[in-house]
C-alpha cells in the first residue's frame, strides 16, 4: 500500500476568511475601539515628555547605563522583558525588566476596560490581536532597542544552587541596547553575546536542578506550529531550543520572587495548579507499561523523562498521557486583610509543575494578570500599600483571565484545524504513516498534523491511516487503513 509523506503548504489568501471567522464566532475584536487607541496614544504623548499618570506613586529610577538585552522570537515588536545577568562569586545577579504596562494604563480608563476584556494577545496565523493598540505593545510601552522605555526591574541575587537570596522590584527608565532572536543565540551567537549565553546555560541549569529536587515535573512535548512563509502556511512539530528554555527559567525565576513578596504581604494572585496524586502516578506507569515506554519502580517521573524518546511513537503517546499529570491551573487571589474575608489564601499555594508557588509577572503586553501582580510587587517592595483599585480588581480578575484563556485556546485550535484541513484536502483518499496517541487521535510528522481516527487505533505504535475528509472548520478525519 503507497504511503503519502506530504510537505505542503496552504496559501494564506485562501485561509484569511476562514481565520476571520473563527474570531468572529469566539467573539474575539480584532480592532480597539477608538477611546481605547486614543487613551494609549495619550499615554505614549506622556511617556515622551517623562510624565506620569497620578496613579503612579513611585520614584523611577535611571537604569538607562545598564546595558540590557532583549531574547524573543525572531521578528517580535511586542517585547515585554529585557535582562542583565552577572555572575558573581557565589551565584548570579539577575536584573530582569518588565515593560511598566501599569504606569501607562489610567486605572477605570476606556483602555482599562477593554484590557480587562480581552485578557491575552490573541495569536493567528494571519494577524496577532494585541491585548493593547500597536502603538502601546508594539511601540512606546515595549522594550525596543535604543528607545528609552519605562519599565518595572527586577533585582534577584541567586546563589550557586538556583535559590533565590534577595529580591525586589522598582520602577525605572531603561535602555535595551540590542534585540536578539532565540535562532541566533542558538545558531551562531555574536560575539558580545557569548558570556551571557554561558552565563543562561549555567543559571538554567541550576534552577532546573533546583526545581527538580523539589519535585518539579515536566512536560517535553514538541508544539505544534503553524509557520508562515512567502509561500503559504505550514505546519510542523518543534521542540524548544536549549537558550529558550534558559530564558524561560529567569521568567519563572521572576515568577517565584513575586509569588514570594505577595504572600509575604497577604495579597497576589498566584497561579497554582494541584500536584499530581499518587493515584495519577500508578495510573500513568501503567500507561507506559502497557505502551512498553521503560519506568523502572525506583525511577521518579523526571529520572524517566531523562531517557525517555520523546520523538518514538511510544514516547510521542506516553506523552499524551502523561498531559493529566497537569490539569487544573487556575489564578488564585487573595487578600487577606480584606474585612469580609472574601478572599483568603487559596488551599493550594504551589504550582504543582514548578513545586513552588509562582505568579504572573512577565509579561503584561500580553497578558492582563501580570499588570495588576507587578502593581502589587512595585507597593511591597516600596514598603507602600497595595493601590485601591488593585485590590477591587482582584476578586474578578482570576475569572477575567481563564475566560480569555478559554475563548482564545478555541481560536487556536480552530485556527490550526483549519490549515490542517488546507493542506491536507487534495489528498483525500490517501494513506498517510501516524502514529495512535490514544484509541481515538493519530499523529502524522509530515505533515506535522494531530487529528481525529476511526477504527483501532494502535496506542503506541506506527499505524497506517486513510484521509476520509479534510472540511473547513471540521478538521481532518482519518480512518485506519484496511
Amino acid at each position: 500500500m503507497p504511503v503519502r509523506r506530504l510537505v505542503a503548504r496552504a496559501p494564506l489568501h485562501e485561509l484569511e476568511p476562514v481565520f476571520a471567522a473563527i474570531r468572529e464566532r469566539a467573539g474575539v475584536r480584532e480592532e480597539h475601539d477608538p477611546a481605547v487607541v486614543a487613551d494609549a496614544v495619550a499615554a505614549g504623548e506622556r511617556a515622551a515628555r517623562g510624565e506620569e499618570l497620578p496613579h503612579v506613586a513611585d520614584e523611577r529610577a535611571d537604569l538607562t547605563a545598564v546595558p540590557f538585552v532583549t531574547i524573543d522570537p525572531e521578528g517580535s515588536t511586542d517585547l515585554d522583558q529585557a535582562l542583565h545577568l552577572e555572575r558573581t562569586a557565589d551565584g548570579w545577579s539577575v536584573l530582569y525588566a518588565i515593560a511598566d504596562v501599569g504606569a501607562h494604563v489610567e486605572p477605570g480608563s476606556a483602555l482599562d476596560r477593554d484590557t480587562r476584556d480581552r485578557a491575552e494577545t490573541v495569536y493567528c496565523p494571519d494577524m496577532r490581536i494585541g491585548l493593547h493598540p500597536a502603538v502601546l505593545s508594539e511601540g512606546f510601552a515595549s522594550l525596543l532597542p535604543d528607545q528609552r522605555t519605562k519599565a518595572a526591574v527586577w533585582s534577584i541575587d541567586v546563589d550557586l544552587a538556583g535559590q533565590i537570596r534577595s529580591a525586589r522590584v522598582e520602577r525605572a527608565w531603561v535602555r535595551s541596547v540590542r534585540q536578539h532572536a532565540y535562532t541566533e543565540l542558538s545558531a551562531a551567537p555574536p560575539a558580545e553575546a557569548r558570556e551571557l549565553v554561558q552565563n543562561l546555560a549555567e543559571l538554567g541549569a541550576a534552577r532546573r536542578a533546583l526545581m527538580r529536587r523539589r519535585g518539579a515535573v515536566t512536560l517535553p512535548k514538541p508544539s505544534q506550529e503553524v509557520t508562515r512563509t512567502a509561500e503559504g502556511l505550514s505546519l510542523e512539530f518543534r521542540a524548544a531550543r536549549d537558550i529558550e528554555e534558559d530564558n524561560a527559567q529567569v521568567s519563572l525565576l521572576a515568577g517565584q520572587a513575586a509569588a514570594m513578596l505577595m504572600m509575604n504581604a497577604g495579597i497576589g494572585i498566584l497561579r497554582t495548579m494541584p500536584p499530581a496524586t499518587a493515584e495519577a502516578m500508578t495510573r500513568l506507569r501503567r500507561q507506559a507499561k502497557a505502551l512498553g515506554v521503560r519506568w523502572r519502580d525506583d525511577e521518579s517521573y523526571a529520572d524517566m523523562l531523562d531517557h525517555l524518546d520523546a520523538a518514538s511513537p511510544q514516547g510521542a503517546a506516553f506523552l499524551v498521557q502523561a498531559v493529566t499529570l497537569f490539569r487544573g491551573a487556575r489564578w488564585e487571589p487573595f487578600d487577606v486583610a480584606r474585612a469580609d474575608g472574601s478572599l483568603p489564601l487559596p488551599q493550594v499555594l504551589t504550582h504543582g509543575a514548578l513545586a513552588t508557588p509562582y505568579a504572573h509577572v512577565t509579561a503584561p503586553l500580553r497578558r492582563l494578570v501580570d499588570r495588576f501582580g507587578l502593581e502589587i510587587c512595585l507597593a511591597v517592595s516600596a514598603g507602600r500599600p497595595v493601590p485601591e483599585w488593585v485590590r477591587e480588581a482582584l476578586p474578578t480578575l482570576g475569572d477575567d483571565m481563564a475566560g480569555g484563556v478559554r475563548r482564545n485556546a478555541q481560536v487556536d485550535r480552530e485556527c490550526v484545524d483549519a490549515v490542517e484541513s488546507a493542506v491536507l484536502a487534495p489528498h483525500v483518499g490517501e494513506v498517510f504513516e501516524g502514529i495512535g496517541l490514544d484509541e481515538r487521535t493519530v499523529q502524522l510528522n509530515e505533515p506535522a498534523v494531530v487529528a481525529r481516527c476511526e477504527g483501532d487505533v494502535a496506542v503506541g505504535r506506527k499505524t497506517l491511516v486513510r484521509l476520509v475528509s479534510a472540511e473547513p472548520g471540521q478538521g481532518p478525519r482519518f480512518a485506519v487503513a484496511s
